[in-house]
């Protein structure tokens, strides 16, 4: 039978299983987990936003991947910690595309933040005599906004395709919504939004992935010819970035695999964990690497927390 996604009541999330008491456990441990996301990343925001050695545009755009950690998590967690506890899996559309909204403009975000913060490093180690004046104020503040605005505009798009398709059931087989679990859902309209979903997903991917590795091809460039200060920046700025890139991109990937292709064989809690991967990792991992890599961050987080001691 066909229905308007608008005539749905209620989606089910197939993907959770009785856990029985160990729930409660469950609960805990995810709750702890947001807990320490929100806070970790709270506090690597004040820090930079009230330091101003660290109003330099690489600190700018490191609190702007912290802000969509944030953002990012707090679009997933809360719903998560409802239903871990819950014994019916169920929710409402209004919420599922909420929460849909939510995590694809984090996707999105993440990966051009990523992509500015390339460029960023690009023309600190090729051109550091025209830093100053390339990356002006102005510069700075159109680059972040174009890496939100973007996507939540974008976003918007697939929301509305979503919404006024014509669906065949209302099971997904996810912890969460997302985008490609209620396409397949569609009885026959679905096309226009998969295949939107499908250009803008690998477009903005596709575009990140080549802008990064031209400009870390010229970086290695300069690095093959240049002193070993040269180096030693490169290298001390650039890791960070290439393991938060490389940590995302992995997430990612499997979370494609698995909305496009049959993973049944692959165990349940294997898919559920690298489902969340993505969404769950990548707003801890970000505030601790670079908390630990950065020392100007790091001292400053030392003389904020031991200091006060």
């Amino acid at each position: 039978m066909m229905i308007n996604s608008t005539d749905v009541t209620f989606f089910i999330f197939a993907a959770y299983f009785d856990s029985g008491m160990l729930k409660y456990f469950y609960f805990l441990m995810v709750l702890s987990l947001y807990i320490f996301i929100v806070g970790i990343n709270l506090l690597l925001i004040v820090v930079i936003s009230r330091n101003r050695s660290l109003h330099e545009p690489m600190y700018i755009f490191l609190c702007s991947l912290f802000v969509n950690g944030l953002y990012g998590s707090t679009g997933l967690f809360p719903s998560l910690l409802v239903q871990i506890l819950s014994d019916v899996h169920t929710v409402s559309p209004t919420v599922c595309f909420l929460q849909m909204y939510c995590l694809h403009t984090y996707l999105a975000v993440e990966f051009l933040t990523l992509t500015i913060m390339s460029y960023d490093r690009y023309i600190a180690i090729c051109y550091p005599l025209q830093y100053n004046t390339r990356m002006t104020a102005d510069k700075i503040a159109t680059l972040i906004a174009a890496t939100w605005l973007y996507p939540l505009l974008a976003c918007i798009v697939i929301i509305y395709l979503n919404s006024h398709s014509e669906l065949c059931g209302n099971t997904i087989y996810k912890v969460y919504c997302d985008s490609h679990s209620v396409v397949k859902l569609a009885c026959s309209n679905g096309y226009i939004a998969n295949m939107y979903g499908l250009f803008a997903s690998f477009g903005t991917i596709s575009f990140a992935l080549v802008f990064i590795s031209y400009t870390y091809l010229k970086i290695v460039q300069v690095c093959f010819s240049g002193s070993k200060q040269t180096k030693q920046k490169a290298v001390s700025t650039c890791t960070p970035h290439l393991a938060s890139l490389l940590n995302f991109s992995f997430g990612c990937f499997f979370e494609m695999l698995q909305s496009r292709f049959n993973m049944n064989n692959v165990p349940n809690m294997l898919r559920i964990f690298l489902s969340l991967y993505f969404i769950t990792f990548q707003p801890l991992f970000n505030p601790v690497l670079y908390g630990l890599q950065m020392s100007k961050i790091r001292s400053i987080c030392k003389n904020l927390v031991f200091g006060k001691i």
